[in-house]
Parts: C-alpha cells; sequence; structure tokens
C-alpha cells in the first residue's frame, strides 16, 4: 500500500521514499509514499522528478500508486518533487471549483455531477437543463466574494457513518477525507486544496452551454490569454476587494498585455488598495512597458498620485532585479530624503 502524503498536506513538494517494486523494465515504480497524485476526480496527475528523471505520469491502482518514468532508475531510496507551479495550479482550481459548485448548489439547488481541469480552462457539468444569465453572474460575484473574504479551507477525516452536511452524498464506506470550505462547503474528496479561498484567485466563467440534458459552465483562471479582456472589465467595473485579487493574481510571462492598461488604470484609480496592488502587479510583470510606468510613478512624473505610492513603485523595482536597478541608482540621489533612502534601501535588494 503506497501511503499518500498528500492527503495530508498538499503542499508537500519534496519527499524521501522507499522503492518497494519495478515494473517496464524499470519505467514503472512503485514507492512506499509518495506526494504525487495520479489522476483521478477531474483533476490531473502531478509532474516532477524521482531522483534525476523525470515523472512523466502518475497512476492510481487502488491500493497503489505508480509513478511511470521517462527511464529506468536504480537504488532502493529515491528523492522526490513536484513541479509546483502544475500542482498549486491544480490546487486553486480544485478548490475554486468546490467555491463554485457550492454556490451554485445553493441557493439554486445546480448540482455538480463531473468535472475536469485542464491547462487553461476547468469544466462544470451541471445536473440542469438551463441556467439563466443572471444565475450566472451572481454565482460568479458570491463566489468571488469569497475569495476576497479568504476563508479557511481545512482538511479532516471522518468515518462515513457519522460525517453529515456533505454537499453531494458519498458512496464509501469507513473513513472519508473531507474538505471544507468555512461557513460554506463540506466535500468528500481525495484531491489537492489550497489553504484559503484567497489563493483560489479570481473566478471567470467564460461561458455557459447545454450538453446533453445537463448545463456545461467553463472557467478561465488569472494569466490565460483568454480572459485578458474580461480581466481588464473586471478591473475597471468590479469592487475595490475583487480588484485588488485580480491584480493580486496577475502573473508575469501570461500577463504581458496587461502592463500598458495597468499603468492607464493606475492613472484614474482612486482606490489606496488597489493602487497598491497595481504597482506590485507591474513590478511581477517587469515588461519594459511595465518598468517604464514604474520609473514614471517613482520618479514623480505622474504628479496627482501621492508620495506614497511613488514609495510603492521604488519597492516594486527592488524585486525587478537587475532592469529595476539600472532605475533605482537614478532615483538614490533624490532631492527628496525619503524617496533617496528608500531607492538606496531598494537598490541593495535589487543587487542582492
Amino acid at each position: 500500500m503506497t501511503e499518500r502524503l498528500y492527503y495530508t498536506d498538499s503542499y508537500l513538494a519534496d519527499f524521501e521514499a522507499r522503492v518497494v517494486d519495478r515494473a517496464d523494465d524499470g519505467r514503472r515504480i512503485y514507492l512506499d509514499r509518495t506526494a504525487f497524485y495520479p489522476t483521478s476526480g477531474g483533476q490531473p496527475h502531478d509532474t516532477g522528478r524521482l531522483g534525476d528523471t523525470d515523472v512523466l505520469d502518475v497512476v492510481d491502482e487502488g491500493e497503489r500508486v505508480a509513478h511511470l518514468l521517462s527511464r529506468p532508475i536504480s537504488g532502493e531510496r529515491v528523492a522526490g518533487r513536484l513541479n509546483w507551479e502544475r500542482r498549486f495550479d491544480h490546487m486553486q482550481q480544485h478548490t475554486g471549483q468546490h467555491l463554485l459548485s457550492a454556490v451554485l448548489a445553493e441557493p439554486h439547488h445546480f448540482a455538480t455531477v463531473s468535472v475536469h481541469f485542464g491547462p487553461e480552462t476547468s469544466t462544470l457539468d451541471l445536473d440542469v437543463g438551463a441556467i439563466a444569465s443572471e444565475q450566472v453572474v451572481g454565482a460568479e460575484a458570491r463566489a468571488n466574494t469569497i475569495v476576497t473574504e479568504n476563508r479557511p479551507v481545512t482538511v479532516g477525516f471522518e468515518d462515513s457513518g457519522t460525517a453529515t452536511g456533505l454537499r453531494k452524498p458519498s458512496e464509501r464506506e469507513g473513513p472519508l477525507r473531507i474538505v471544507t470550505i468555512a461557513d460554506l462547503d463540506r466535500s468528500a474528496c481525495g484531491g489537492t486544496h489550497v489553504r484559503a479561498t484567497g489563493e483560489i484567485g479570481a473566478i471567470l466563467i467564460r461561458k455557459v452551454e447545454r450538453v446533453r440534458k445537463s448545463v456545461a459552465t467553463a472557467l478561465s483562471r488569472i494569466g490565460t490569454p483568454d480572459v485578458l479582456e474580461p480581466i481588464s472589465r473586471m478591473l475597471k467595473d468590479s469592487s475595490p476587494a475583487i480588484r485588488v485579487t485580480v491584480l493580486g493574481n496577475l502573473e508575469g510571462n501570461k500577463s504581458r498585455p496587461l502592463a500598458m492598461p495597468l499603468a492607464a488604470l493606475l492613472e484614474s484609480e482612486e482606490h489606496p488598495d488597489v493602487q497598491r496592488e497595481i504597482l506590485r502587479a507591474l513590478g511581477r510583470i517587469g515588461t519594459p512597458d511595465a518598468l517604464l510606468a514604474l520609473r514614471r510613478v517613482a520618479n514623480g512624473e505622474v504628479r496627482r498620485l501621492p508620495k506614497r505610492l511613488r514609495l510603492q513603485a521604488i519597492e516594486s523595482l527592488a524585486g525587478v532585479g537587475t532592469p529595476g536597478a539600472q532605475i533605482l541608482r537614478t532615483l538614490a540621489g533624490d532631492a527628496d530624503a525619503e524617496i533617496g533612502s528608500a531607492a538606496a534601501k531598494a537598490l541593495q535588494e535589487a543587487m542582492a
């Protein structure tokens, strides 16, 4: 039997284990314990490495978990390392699915019958013939509100005979692994999840379509090219709390097209938390356009912005490395002593 380490710690990315069996000329490995999640319940398998060998697939074989490798490995003990970006992406998707399924189940009583997580979109299949546009909008809004509340997400184990309050009854007998979103949802689930709803990021419902007698809802997360337009719309039209959440989940390469729109938004934005997150997002994006926007703010060229935003821009430049350091050098001698001091400190961080 394989001990599944992800049952108790979804954030465990490195582990050591003992090889207990081999098959397929050593390319199929069985361990006494593993952090690698096998494809199951709509969630794709993890990838990563065992020793210096790539893990191409992970298969649930009931009592055991098989690791399919790019080449055979030798030795009786092995160190494993997950592809963390892929794992965390699946964690965000899976908890996001639980969240959206819960808000669709109450008050609308739309049951989720199946799910699928992909590299750009996730889908939910709902046991309902049709869903009104206002119900979709309302579910998306409530889901994002709960994201901004950063509610705890916990994992526990209960006996199937005594577990109550589950969104969907479980047919399993014996111990159940139950994932709980505080004051919202309890579901029997073996997948990997984040610790709090704020880690999910913004939830966008891209489309709804009828499939046979049910409705499929397609979701996208921050950073995929096909959701850049709706992200821009959310940054203009949503509440400050949702705008902060969206900005906090923008990532470098995937969000490059948003650098100029963010720079323009900063000059019209009035909410201080949103202003701060725009500057942080520009620092993470780090493109020439983003650096230009940060330089203009840090230099005080955008005159309507207060000094606290100049200081925030300087802090963001510290995280960009050498390109940021080039800008910070010119600011270290600023006539404003506070700006100069902050730039000098940030320059040290950028060069570290």
